[in-house]
């Protein structure tokens, strides 16, 4: 149990590092065009929570699957709300 909770804790390591690198690399020019595509991905993690957490596994699978759920719910309408504000901008003025 000890090492499969070493190499869960591995790779979130290094998934946190890689995401984290790879976000600090886009110019900001690109990062609200990129904004439709992590909406996606979030609506992505958000089903994988949901699968995790009715698995019927350890009481801790289900409370860091709840948490996923809420977490990728909040950057799902964040990020819809910030697309909608940016669109917003581009819209003519009457």
């Amino acid at each position: 149990m000890t090492d499969q909770l070493i190499l869960l804790l591995t790779i979130f390591a290094l998934a946190v590092f890689v995401g984290f690198e790879i976000i600090t690399k886009i110019p900001p020019t690109l990062h609200t065009p990129l904004m439709s595509g992590s909406n996606a991905i979030s609506g992505i993690t958000i089903i994988g929570a949901i699968l995790s957490t009715s698995a019927g596994s350890p009481w801790l699978t289900g409370i860091l699957g709840f948490l996923a759920v809420g977490t990728a719910t909040i950057n799902v309408v964040g990020g819809f709300m910030v697309t909608h504000r940016m669109l917003g901008m581009f819209r003519r003025k009457d």
